[in-house]
């Protein structure tokens, strides 16, 4: 059976077979460059990045293909054009193993989930404040 209990991104790239190995090295490459403020973390048992604690992209390695999460409904319409040659579904985006790593269209995802995780979190923190206050005794 698989290790599945990853201590770092380090520990789940150097998990996966050779060829799975040296395109995750790649693609992390670019996500670290999009997301230089990123939190690089373990969730869900692959690899994921945080931006202000929201995750923003995960990426795996499979046996035929690497996949980036969430494919939002918003980031699928804003990339039509250049996913309509890569197998979208169910919020993933499959990029097969056997061609170049599309490194500035990962890095253009990267950054647009980043604006995404960036909404959320504010919005998050709006409620927080929202609560906070409700919470607070009338004088």
């Amino acid at each position: 059976m698989a290790k599945t209990n990853y201590a770092s991104v380090t520990d789940y790239i150097n998990a996966q077979a050779p060829k799975t190995r040296a395109v995750l090295k790649q693609v992390r490459a670019v996500l670290r460059k999009a997301l230089p403020k990123a939190d690089e973390v373990i969730s869900y048992q692959i690899a994921a990045y945080k931006v202000d604690g929201v995750p923003a992209v995960f990426f795996a390695g499979w046996k035929e293909h690497f996949s980036l999460y969430p494919a939002s409904a918003a980031l699928v319409a804003a990339f039509d054009k250049e996913l309509a040659k890569y197998e979208v579904s169910k919020g993933t985006i499959r990029f097969p193993l056997s061609e170049p790593v599309p490194e500035r269209l990962v890095a253009r995802i990267a950054k647009f989930r980043e604006k995404e995780a960036k909404a959320v979190a504010e919005a998050r923190a709006i409620r927080k404040k929202a609560s906070r206050a409700s919470r607070q005794p009338i004088r």
